[in-house]
Formats: C-alpha cells, structure tokens, sequence
C-alpha cells in the first residue's frame, strides 16, 4: 500500500470526505458534477488510487451500514460504465487495486484453522466472530468488484492475468473451512454462536458471487483457455490447502464445516467447460489420488447432513440445523450443494465405483450394518441412529445417481424441474415461487425468474387458483397447483428431497400426490415414490453408470433386500424402497454387455472372487449364493446353528463347494464375508503406490483406530449363513410378503407377450411396493431371456412359507409390545373417528355463521309438544334442566353496539370513495341523519315524552344482540368467569369488561341472557282465530295495560332471576354510549329509559330483516333465526317496560280504538294561537302538579307505527295470547293506511286531490267503503283540506296516478311494517315464516298475521282488504285527521315535512372502491389531514364514511384517543373499517380491540401486497370486499377474525 501523495484540490475533497466518513452533503457534491467527462475520469483515477484509504476508513468507523451505502453510491456511478472501467483498470490497475484491498482487509481478522489436524495445521480461516464479517463490512468493496467483473473486457484481463488468479485463490482459501462445527458429545453447548449467517452470507457474497461473474463470461468455445487457468490455480491452492491441514485420507470424526469455496469454484468451472466450453473433461481433471482427496469433504457435508436430521448433533443446539437448512436453501443451494453433489457425481464418474460406494457406507457409518447376520454391533454409532443413517446413505446415491442438473439437462429443463418440485411439496403464490427457484446470484447469468421461460414454464407445469376466503378467517392467496399430468409424469421424489429445507415437506409432497392418485383413481392405496425416467447424460460423465454396476453396490443391495425379508432390526420402507431405485436405475442404464453372458450360464468357473460373478446387474440379479460366512456377536442365533457336516456337500455341485472353500480361505478374517472397509483401503493402496511392485501387500494402518472408543471391539464368532438365494428370487419373496398372500407374483408376460415388447405400461407407473417389484422384474425379463426363465422357474415352485424364527425371549417383548401398540393404533383411530363425527355434528348445528341450508333451530326454539318446560344443557356443568327463578339458565351472548342500520342511503347505488377534491360524501342522505332530524324537528313542537315514543331510536349506536345458541347456568358463568381472571395466560378479551369465550364453541361473548321460565304452551297457541269479536278484544288488551305489575315474576320479591334481567339490562344499557341513549331535554327522564328499551327490541328487528336480505322472500327460519335470542331479550325488555305504566289519558291505544267523546278533551288537540294549552288533570298526576309543557302531544299520524307496535306488546303482561298480538296488529294497521294515505295525498296535484275527494265521496254509503281505498282517500283529503295543509306550494307530484299505481304505493308504504311484524310473531310464537315472491309479499305476509280474513286470489286484491276498523273508520280517520289541521294553523310550514314518508331504505353498503388501487393511493398518500394540516406518516381512510384519519398520529389526539378510535366510536359506535393507505391492508377496531383483517387488493397473480413492499399493480378482489361487507353488516368480526389485540387507543 503507498503512501497517498495530493496533487490537486479534487484529491484534497476526497480524502476529507473520506475521513469524515462520506457526509451526504459532500457525495451529492461530489457526484454532481459527473456529466462533466474530464471530471468523471479525474474523479473516478482519484477514488481508485484512494481504495486503500477507503477500506481503512470503512473497517474503523462505527456506521459502517450508513458508510457502505454512501461509498456504493459513488462507486457504482462509475465502475457500472464499461468503457471508464475498461480504462482505469488498464491506468490505474484497478483489478490488483481491488484484490490486494479484499486480501488485506480480511487478513485482519485471520485465526488458525482447527479441521483437521488441530496441532499442526498451516492453514488460516477469517474469524466469522469478527465485526467485520459480522456486520457485512467488506460488502461495498465486494459489491464493487463484481460489478466490474460483470464486463466482459474487464472480466477478460482478470481471467487472463495470472498472477491475478493467484492472488484471488489465495483470498478464496480464507474461506475454505471456516465456521467449523464439532460435534458435542457430552455436554450440550452453552453458548449456541449464531456466526454462521456471517459464513453463509461471506461465502455467497465475496466468493460465490464473484465466480458466477466470471463464469458468465466463460460462454463460449474461445473462452476455454481462461476455464484452465481458473482450474489449475484452483487446483494448486486445494493441493495447498490439503499440505496445510495435513490431509491423507481420512477426514476427522465429529467435524464438519459447510464452506469449501475453492472446491466449488473447480466444480462450476468444470460444469461450465463441459456444459458450454466443449472442453474434454479428462484434460483437465487432476490424478486419481487427488481426485479421492477432493471427494472427502464435500461426501463428510452430506454424511453430516444426515447426521444432524438424525438427531445426533443434536447437543449442539438449533444452529446445526440451522446450517443444514441454509446450506439447501434456494439462496444458496445452487452455490453450495449443488457444486458439492456435481464434484461428487465428477468423482465417482473416474474412481473405482468399488473404493467409492464403500467410502460413502464408511462415511456415513453403517458399514457394520451391512451384515447377513441378525445381531451386530456398530463401533461407530448408536443402534438408534442406524436405521436413518442408512436411510442418508441411501438417499444419498439415488441422488447422486439420479440428479442429472450439471449432467446434460438444458436451462429451461432445469427451471421446469426446479419449479415442479416447489409446486409439489406445497401450492405456491406467485411471488414466493420466484423467490424459491434458485437463481443465479449473479442476476448477468441466464436463468432468472421472473423472465419469460420462467411465466410460460408456469403456466406449462400448473393451474392458476383463485383466491378464495374460508370460512375460518383465514383468506387464502392466489395459488398455482401442479397439473394433473405433472403429477402423473413429472412429480419427481428425487429432486423434491433435494430441494426440501424440512424434512416435512418431503412427506406434503407425498400426501399431495397420494390424494392425486385417489381423486383420479389412478391407485387407491398409499403409494410410493415414483419412479421417473432421467434426462440422458453427457458423455463426459458416462462413468457414473460404474456405480450401478459395482459388486460392491449389489452385495449392499442382496444383503438388504435379504435382511428386510428376515425383518431384521433397524430397517424401513424407506430402506427398501431406495433399494429398490437403485436397482431400477441399474437397470435402466445398464451397460451394453450382457449378450455374451447369455450363453455362458453355466460360467460359474470364473467367480472365485466372492459373492458376483461380473459386475452387470442384469447378469448379477439371477446369480444364486448359496452360502455366507458371517461374523456376529455370540448372542445372535445364527451362532447355536452347527455349521453343515461335510458330508451334506454331497448334494452340491462339486464347483460351488470349491467355491465355498475359497470364499472361506479369501475372507475368513473380515467382519463379514465382504469388507467393504478393506476393499476400499486396498484399492487406495493400489492407486497411492502405483508404482510400486508389491502393491497389494502393502497396507497403511489404518488411521482412524484411534477414534474407536477402548474396549469397544466386541467378541464376533464365525458362523456360516445358508441362503440359497438370489436378487431375482429376494424380489419375488418380498413381493409375496408385501402382498401377504403366498405366491401372489404371477409374470404378466406368460399372459400376454406384448409386455416384454413394449413394457412402459402406464398401470405400472403409480402405485406402493409391491408394483414397484413388479415393474423392477418385468424390466429384467426383457432385458435378458435367462432372466426371464428364471423368474418363471422361481414362480414355478411354490415357495413355502418363511419358516418362523426362533424367538427369544426378549424378541417376544417387542413382538407383543409391537401388537399392543398395533391394538391402540386401532383404538384410538376409532375413537378419532367418533370424535370427528361428534364434532362435525356440533359445528353443523352451532358454528356455521353462513349456510342457509342447515336449519336446524338451536335448543332454544325446540318446542316439543309433550314437554311443557323448555330444557336447557349447561356447556359448563352438563346438566340439564329448565330454567328456574333460583337456579336461571342463561343464553351466551354477544353485546355490541352497531350503526349498520344508521348506514343505510335511500339510494340503490352505493357511494363511491371519493378519490378527487371533487367527490365528497355527505351524510345528509342517511338513515341514521334523517331519524336525528325528524326527532329534533318534532321536539320543537311538541310535548318531549309523547316524542319520545313517537319514534324509534337506534339507528346509530342501537344495541346489537347475538348468540352461539349454547346455554349455562348464570352461577357457573360466574366461577368460569373467576377462572379466567385469576387465569394467567394472555387472552385475547378483558374479564374485566366481562368479556370470555362461550366454554364450548369458543365464540367470542360479553354477558348472558338470562332464559325467561315458562312452559312452551305459548308456541303451540298457533290457533286458529279465536272467534271473540274485534270490539271484546280491544277491550281486553286495554284491560290488560291497565294492570299493573302483574309480571309472573313479582317484582317485589327479588330472586335470582329477577336480579340477572337487572343486571343484564344495565350491560345492554352500558353497551353503548351515553349520547346514544340520552335524547330526552330533561336529563335522566325515565322516558330516555323506555325509549332505549323498545328500541332495542327495533333495532334486532331491523338488523335481522337485513341479515335476511331487507324482505321476507326466503322464509323460513334463515341462519339469523338461528342465532338469534329475540324470545329471551323480549322477556328482559317487557319486564323492565312494565315498570313504567303509561297514564291511561295518554295510553296511544285509546287514541287508536276509541272515538272522543266530550267537548273538554277535544281541547288537547283544538287550540288558538293565543290560548294556553289546557292540560287535563290526569297529566297533573304524572307531572307532578307542574304545568311547565304548554306543548301539545305528537299527533297519532306523526307516529312511528312500529315503535308503537314494541310499546303496545312489551308493556302488555308477558306471555302474550295470540289473539290479543293479532288484535293490536289489526288496530296499528288501520292507523298505518291511514298514514299512507296521508301521504299519498300530499304527492297527488290539486286536481288529483279534488278528483279523488269527489269520487271517494259517492262511494261513501257502499257497504264495502270501509275497505276501499278511494272512499277512505276522499275522506283523507277532505279532512285535511279543513286545515291548511295543501296551500303551501306544491311539493314533488306522483307523475300518473292511475289506481294501479295507487294501489303499488300504498302496499310499499305498508310492506316494512308487516316484515317487522312478521319476524316478532315468528320469535314471540314459533311457526315458520312463509316463502314468496317478492310481488306477492303483501298479501302472504298480510295472511300469515291474520289481516286478510280469507286468502283471496291475487288479482282482485287490494291491500284495503286487509283493513279491519274497531270502530267507525270515518270518525276515527277525521279525529286523527283533525289533530293535523289544528297543527298546521300553527306551523303550515312543517306539516308537510313530518308526515311519514314512504320509506325506501336500500341495504347498507360500504363505500365502493375503484378497481386500481394507484387510484387511492395517489390521492390519499399526499392528503393532507383536516385537523391538523399535515400529511399523515400513517394515513387511513374509513370504508363506512369515506373520513381521511391519521392513523396512530399523535397531532389528532383528543384527550388521550387518536383519531382512528375517535373516529370509530363516532362512526360506527366503536366499530370502525379502515384502509391503511401505505399498507393496502384493512384494520378493524372492535372496542378496545383491533385486528389486521387483510388486504381487499391483490395483484395479478391473486396476492396481497402489505406494506406494498413489492411494488406490484394491485386490484380489488370483490369476492373478499364482499365478504368484508358481510362480515359488517352480520357483526361478526369478533368470530371470524382470530388475531385480536388490544389497541390502548394508540390507532
């Protein structure tokens, strides 16, 4: 490094800048002046010469994050232009500059390296505990670097330059075996180091990255002198690095590291000159010895890997796994184990396939295992590691084998593999597809998701689903599932256990495939992997079929296959089932050889040497072995067994019991017939002493000795094992065990030839093991004829049954204990089942919150005929019972306060948000604004307790309340309410505010509704019409009001019941706020009382007509019949309204069913403008002698017919008769018509008026004129016109008024009564309510409630028809008539206005949204807010108004509450909707309570956006803005969504 000489002004201002760690001001300055050409190349020399500086500055300074921004700012202005780079790298040597820095600034943090040989051991490693590679720091000088090998002419003078390449692969073996792990053997680790996501991370960025740089411009033919010298330097730093750790040729025991980057850089460059480079392998691959060292440590990774999966570094901690997961993770999968498997796949393609097959048993440890005989013992491994090491080391060659992705296969095969296997292990969203399918981490470098291959792939390999919402809460993303004809020719097990980070998703992607196969009936039971025909390989590594095709390899096979037919310990389906594969691979790539052996089939001459004949696994497969010397423990049984006499060699070929002798004389030393181990080391041996004569004698000790714990070695006795057996007649036996049947394997051929000719049969393709015997033996039939014969003479002799072992004692154990555990498998698989049935019956009775098809009415509503008192079950307690007055049973219920109802617009079409200055919303055209407005209106003129039973209140903050239809005793409410306070664990709701869970379907409640004690008699008084007169029954029900208290339950004496209707109605009352409840103008007036009660009974009403859709149409007990709890709040609102008796002189229903008689009362309603308001002196009584209302009462037009209907029946004495329900429905109804035409009135033209005045008035005298509308509407007209009602100008006129139109208006007008009316008889008397159409709802609805005398054919009915008047309908028309008149001398201006209009109330509907979400989020992401005229860091706009709030903005805060739940208490009485403008996501206030809802915007590809991080076009998705609306307007957020939190007013 020289010293830093200035020359000028401009090298001056770097090095401060430098200094001073890069203040933006200074970079801006700085880069500012770029466009100026000179500038550029004086600025960019000055950087380059000033590098060293730069790193210096960057390894001291504490805000290396903030500094490595800043300096990647400047640099990649200039080093990304290819023609400056070119120059300053020929000027200035940036390339040497470059290196020699990333070499100093990493030999700072250098320690010693402790793999291998710890004392002796040369080689240094960087400290992955450094700051330094901790936190990232050399990232800008990295970033720099690849960026300038990403040009080709720069790119060209680094492969070039040797020199360069040595620097460089010293600065690489800084890596080579860092982060090394030891095994714990005793302790477990104290302290878990988490510094491997700095080894990961330095190796993917400072060399992987790097080298996919370079070998991007290592394309082409002209190119492959720079693949050799990349190689050789490679090669010379690995010979180095092996001299440095003193490496023969074991690797040490318990030690892994995951990096080994200079044998990743001779791979892919290897990869690269065969793949593109044309390159012959073999010129420039090293010698055979450096070969065997090369394949040491990457086969130890994939050892370890199956090591830490098997639980045995398990003392490590959760970083072991963690590493494992990373180093197959898609990021780094094609950086680490890929390269790692291809070396591999490279070595055993030029090794002897014997050494290699025996070093991967050795490394994975079960080479003890591979014995005939039944009992050993494993030196190196606990037996309960052995059966999943042997699973490793087998799955490890079908990878090996298989894997064909550096082998031949093109980029877009790759890509469609890669991408088949993600979708099987799970169905994916678009995006997390991208980010699964491992690129290139150098984006310069071919494939990269996101390009064209990879949409047109997709659309190749899968289906598009839409997001759908389940009914759960969770909303579901777009998701591509695979085809079905990928997974019945592409879903490849091979490649899925390759790219699988848990071991889970191997199993998803079988369960996935397992239910393919049934759902098209392709294979019924649990499958196995299939089987799936590989990409041909490259010639180049031909070699790799050796493998397959190795005595070694097949005596591991025959011994497998033989152990797990003798069910010997520690093996596994899994076992069999690779076993299996390798041996269909085997056959599948099997050498062209075979012809000759087809004659020789007596050549048994030649096979001296043990076990096989040849190496061809066709020929192998039918070879017999007869007998097998085994060494085993003294215990094992095959030990007691006398060897056979001599004498019993008689019977054999006088060549096989030579054979036997020399087999015994060859191998009688080994630890089984053949030692792989020993194999192995003499085949080392041979290569390391080519040269020498004597080779085979000479052995090295072997090395590893020192590692086997002392006194391990057990005693092992000789014994020789009788087999007579071959792979071929294994295959079968197996067959038959699998099958369970004797003789179950028949050859299809002898059936039908054409097997053997075209043997791709698709019924073999799917299907479990036994199939995959079947496959396996029909593809060694037609490769070979001998094979064929002896399949057939197998099958011919009738194989006897596996004789049954000798069982020892201890064997018996697990034997029963094997069937014990079979048993309770059996057990609580039943019992499951019986649960689920169980269950499923629950949920189909209470939890479905919407499907209309299940009416089944909860306990509640069973109305059984024989039993006279309701029984209720206690989900607490299970009892059950009826409700008494001690001991109540109450109803789980759920209080909330709702404005839904407030939200209805007398439009059909919802109204936008608005997303211009232009569009606004105004509430003047709301339901809830215009009943504010009536109320106010009428309290100007009259008397304030006659308005407030004029109307209904509610509409805003009314009460809302809801069951899950599960029942409990109210006192084991309390203890399980005393449980959950002294309950520790976090819940999602307040016991404090009585908040909990129902105990049985964990729906969400607030309080219980105490269940009225009574008999069902009521419900079955479904009578048919009584035949008192209309005149007695009115009688009656005023009788009946005039009674005081006489509740069943006396008031006087408190019981419990009576006490829990209390204490539940101050909950409703607490439910929502005060300003809600308070409209009288005398504070804490009982009549707010009365008012609240009735309209709470309004309010469910109402809320269960829209829940049902705002008609009665559908009929029937609908879902909402079904949780609703109206039977029971009527009972606790009646008993609370009857403490309040209405005076008789201002009891409405005299009004309504009698005519004044005397001149003296007629002057409550017949004043002047100068005269006081006489008030007759039983009002003097109820107000206490006080003579302060000079106001006139609410005239009985000016009234809310339905409001009265609640106050006529909860103020009558409960349980109510049927006929006297009819009776007032029958009196409010003549009222009702009465209004209507009043109204109608008011709409015609004076002509109109005087027209119909007229003709109404001919028709007086007819008998019918009571019922015909004409007449009644004459005397309308003329009553009123005594009054000033028509001379104010005239207002909106009905466009033709023909008697049609007439008739139409007047069955509207009426229709909202009779629905509401219809839903209280259904809950207060059983019964289900009629279907219709909707222009026939009048009339059902009119004779379901005892109006219409006879159902009359349609045609010539009139809704007149159903009038039914108590008394002479003229005289009581003109009173009410008159009421108005004396009004409008007084106020001619308001007349008109108070008259109830006909109502045209549309569903409530959230606001509507545009389709682009841009559209929103330009115009609100820079909104300004109202109140405090900032822009929000966090702005949202409620769904239900469209109001712009500052979402946790502490500008709007109003006494300790920010404006979202501000704004949700006064727009939704504490339920709020809002979008979140730089989120895309919907949140929910409920209360005190919040929860994310989830995004109504999705992309392309059917995804969420949060926080939209990924930047894409987002869309609204209607079906989930739909479920969001519905999930309003039924109230049942607090249900479905899951994720509540408490918000502590902070939103």
């Amino acid at each position: 490094m020289d010293v830093l000489k200035h020359k000028c002004f401009l090298e001056e201002l770097l090095f401060w800048t430098i200094k001073y760690e890069f203040p933006q001001k200074m970079v801006t300055f700085l880069l500012n002046m770029l466009p100026d050409q000179d500038y550029k190349i004086a600025f960019t020399k000055t950087f380059v010469q000033h590098y060293a500086f730069i790193m210096k500055t960057l390894k001291k300074s504490h805000e290396s994050d903030t500094m490595s921004n800043r300096i990647v700012h400047i640099s990649v202005q200039l080093f990304s232009n290819e023609e400056l780079a070119r120059q300053v790298t020929e000027e200035c040597q940036l390339l040497d500059i470059m290196v020699t820095v990333l070499l100093y600034m990493m030999e700072s943090c250098l320690i010693k390296s402790e793999l291998q040989d710890e004392e002796n051991s040369l080689h240094v490693v960087v400290n992955c505990g450094e700051a330094l590679l901790k936190n990232n720091t050399y990232w800008p000088l990295v970033s720099d670097f690849i960026n300038i090998l990403s040009h080709q002419s720069v790119a060209k003078k680094f492969l070039e330059d040797h020199g360069l390449l040595v620097t460089w692969m010293n600065f690489v073996s800084f890596f080579q075996g860092m982060n090394l792990n030891k095994r714990e053997l005793n302790e477990h680790v104290e302290f878990e180091s988490q510094t491997y996501y700095a080894a990961f991370a330095a190796e993917l960025e400072a060399c992987a990255q790097p080298m996919w740089g370079l070998l991007s411009h290592c394309k082409v033919r002209e190119t492959q002198e720079y693949t050799r010298n990349v190689v050789r330097y490679c090669l010379e730093a690995l010979q180095d690095w092996f001299d440095a750790i003193n490496f023969v040729d074991e690797p040490a025991p318990n030690q892994v590291t995951f990096h080994l980057p200079l044998h990743r850089y001779f791979a892919m460059f290897l990869s690269k000159a065969v793949k593109c480079q044309e390159l012959d392998l073999d010129t420039i691959l090293p010698d055979q010895e450096m070969l065997m060292k090369l394949m040491i440590h990457p086969l130890q990774i994939q050892a370890s890997l199956s090591e830490i999966h098997s639980n045995m570094w398990v003392r490590n901690g959760l970083q072991i796994k963690g590493q494992a997961m990373t180093y197959v993770q898609s990021h780094f999968c094609n950086s680490m184990i890929d390269p790692d498997i291809y070396l591999l796949q490279v070595c055993a393609s030029r090794l002897d396939p014997d050494y290699f097959i025996s070093s991967v048993f050795e490394r994975f440890k079960v080479v003890d295992l591979l014995t005939m005989a039944s009992q050993h013992q494993n030196t190196v491994l606990d037996s309960e590691h052995e059966r999943s090491m042997l699973e490793g080391a087998l799955t490890f060659l079908v990878l090996l084998l298989s894997l064909r992705l550096h082998l031949g296969m093109t980029d877009d095969e790759i890509l469609r593999a890669e991408m088949v296997a993600q979708l099987c292990m799970n169905d994916r969203t678009h995006s997390s597809l991208l980010d699964l399918i491992p690129e290139n981490p150098n984006p310069k470098s071919g494939i990269i998701p996101g390009s064209l291959s990879f949409e047109s792939v997709l659309s190749a390999v899968a289906d598009f689903k839409a997001p759908v919402f389940e009914p759960g809460g969770s909303m579901q993303q777009g998701m591509y599932t695979p085809k079905a004809e990928v997974w019945d020719k592409e879903f490849d097990p091979v490649m899925v256990i390759l790219r699988t980070v848990y071991r889970r998703d191997v199993q998803s992607a079988m369960d996935r495939y397992t239910a393919f196969l049934k759902q098209s009936g392709k294979f019924p039971g649990n499958p196995w992997p299939p089987y799936k025909k590989r990409t041909p390989l490259h010639p180049s590594y031909k070699g790799l079929i050796k493998l397959l095709h190795c005595k070694t390899l097949h005596i591991v096979l025959f011994t497998l296959l033989y152990k797990i037919l003798m069910d010997h310990q520690n093996l596994s389906e899994h076992v069999l089932c690779m076993v299996l594969y390798l041996i269909e691979l085997g056959l599948e790539n099997s050498p062209e050889q075979e012809l000759d052996e087809e004659e020789s089939a007596g050549g048994q001459e030649r096979c001296h040497d043990s076990w096989f004949p040849g190496s061809n696994l066709v020929s192998n497969m039918r070879h017999f072995i007869n007998y097998v010397r085994v060494r085993a423990p003294e215990t094992a049984p095959e030990v007691k067994r006398e060897p056979p006499a001599s004498t019993s060699s008689d019977g054999l070929a006088s060549s096989q019991s030579s054979r036997r002798k020399s087999l015994q004389r060859e191998n009688s030393g080994t630890a089984q017939v053949f030692s792989l181990v020993a194999e192995r080391r003499k085949k080392f041996q041979e290569i390391i002493n080519r040269n020498t004569s004597e080779a085979n004698q000479v052995v090295r000790p072997k090395t590893s000795m020192k590692w086997s714990a002392p006194g391990a070695t057990p005693q092992l006795t000789t014994a020789i094992l009788e087999v007579k057996e071959s792979i071929l007649s294994l295959l079968i036996k197996l067959h038959h065990k699998l099958s369970g049947k004797q003789n179950s394997y028949y050859p299809p051929w002898l059936d039908d030839v054409d097997v053997l000719i075209h043997p791709e049969i698709p019924r073999y393709s799917h299907g479990d093991g036994m199939t995959a015997v079947e496959r396996i033996l029909l593809k060694a039939a037609v490769q070979s004829r001998l094979n064929k014969r002896i399949i057939e003479e197998i099958c011919r002799k009738v194989t006897p049954p596996v004789p049954p072992k000798k069982i020892s004692s201890a064997e018996k154990k697990t034997l029963d204990k094997e069937e014990r555990r079979q048993k309770a498998r059996e057990r609580q698989q039943k019992l499951l089942a019986e649960f689920a049935s169980r269950q499923k019956s629950f949920m189909e009775t209470a939890m479905d919150v919407e499907s209309p098809d299940a009416d089944i009415a909860m306990e509640v509503a069973t109305s059984e005929q024989h039993v006279s008192e309701a029984i209720y079950d206690c989900v607490i307690c299970g009892q059950s019972g009826p409700s008494t007055e001690d001991r109540p049973t109450g109803l789980v219920v759920l209080l909330q306060a709702s404005s839904v109802l407030g939200q209805c617009r007398n439009s059909t079409e919802p109204k936008r948000l608005p997303t211009t200055e232009e569009e606004q919303i105004y509430p003047r055209d709301t339901c809830a604004t215009l009943h504010d407005v009536r109320l106010t209106t009428l309290q100007r003129y009259f008397k304030d307790s006659s308005c407030l039973q004029a109307v209904s209140i509610g509409w805003e903050g009314g009460v809302y309340v809801q069951t899950c239809g599960h029942t409990l005793h109210i006192d084991c409410h309390k203890s399980y309410m005393e449980s959950l306070r002294n309950d520790q664990v976090l819940q999602g709701f307040s016991v404090d505010k009585g908040e909990f869970t129902c105990p049985l379907c964990r729906q969400f409640a607030n309080s219980v509704l105490p269940c009225y004690p009574g008999n069902n008699v009521e419900r079955s008084l479904w009578q048919s019409h009584s035949n008192k007169c209309m005149r007695d029954l009115v009688q009656e029900v005023e009788d009946l009001q005039e009674q005081l208290g006489t509740f069943p339950v006396s008031i006087s004496s408190e019981t419990n019941l009576s006490k829990e209707m209390e204490s539940v109605m101050k909950d409703i009352k607490s439910t929502t706020q005060k300003k809600y409840t308070d409209y009288s103008k005398t504070p804490g007036s009982p009549d707010n009382d009365f008012l609240f009660m009735y309209s709470v009974a309004r309010t469910n009403l109402e809320l269960e007509l829209v829940h049902r859709g705002g008609n009665l149409c559908s009929g029937g007990a609908s879902t909402a019949g079904k949780r609703s709890c109206l039977n029971q709040l009527f009972h606790v609102l009646a008993m609370h309204m009857r403490l309040y008796s209405i005076d008789s002189a201002y009891n409405p229903w005299r009004k309504l069913t009698q005519p004044m008689q005397d001149k003296n009362s007629e002057q409550v309603f017949l004043f002047t403008k100068y005269s006081f308001y006489l008030v007759p002196e039983t009002s003097l009584q109820r107000d206490f002698g006080l003579i302060s209302e000079e106001l006139p009462e609410v005239p009985v037009l000016y009234r809310d017919v339905s409001s009265l209907l609640l106050i006529q029946i909860l103020t009558m004495p409960q349980p109510l008769h049927k006929e006297h329900f009819t009776c007032i429905i029958k009196v409010l109804f003549t009222l009702l018509y009465t209004q209507a035409l009043a109204a109608l009135s008011v709409k015609c033209s004076h002509e109109d008026r005087m027209a119909w005045k007229e003709s109404g008035a001919l028709k007086k005298n007819t008998p019918s004129g009571e019922k015909s509308w004409e007449v009644l509407l004459g005397h309308v007209i003329s009553e009123l016109s005594k009054g000033k009602i028509y001379e104010e100008g005239e207002t909106e006129e009905i466009t033709v008024v023909n008697p049609d139109s007439v008739e139409c208006y007047l069955q509207q007008f009426c229709l909202p009564f009779l629905r509401i009316t219809s839903l209280l008889q259904h809950h207060l008397f059983g019964g289900d309510l009629p279907s219709c159409q909707e222009d026939e709802e009048f009339t059902v609805l009119a004779s379901c409630l005892g109006l219409l005398p006879s159902f009359q054919s349609a045609h010539q009915f009139t809704s007149a028809s159903c009038l039914d008047w108590p008394v002479p309908a003229f005289d009581m028309v003109s009173q009410w008539c008159s009421e108005l008149a004396s009004f409008a001398d007084r106020h001619p201006d308001q007349v008109k206005a108070l008259l109830i209009q006909e109502p045209k109330w549309d569903l409530p509907r959230l606001l509507q949204l545009p389709e682009n979400y841009n559209t929103i989020f330009q115009y609100y992401h820079r909104k300004t807010c109202t109140v405090c005229t900032k822009v929000p860091k966090d702005p949202a706009v409620c769904l239900v108004c469209g109001t712009f709030v500052c979402l946790k903005g502490l500008c709007c805060k109003q006494q300790s509450y920010c404006e979202c739940v501000l704004h949700s208490q006064n727009c939704g009485a504490g339920t709020g909707i809002f979008l979140l403008i730089n989120a895309s996501v919907i949140i929910i206030i409920r209360g005190h309570r919040f929860c994310l809802w989830g995004s109504v915007y999705l992309d392309a590809h059917g995804e969420e956006d949060r926080d939209l991080r990924r930047g894409k076009p987002l869309y609204i998705c209607k079906e989930r803005y739909k479920v969001l609306e519905q999930q309003w307007v039924s109230h049942t957020f607090d249900h479905i969504n899951k994720r509540w939190g408490p918000h502590y007013n902070g939103l």
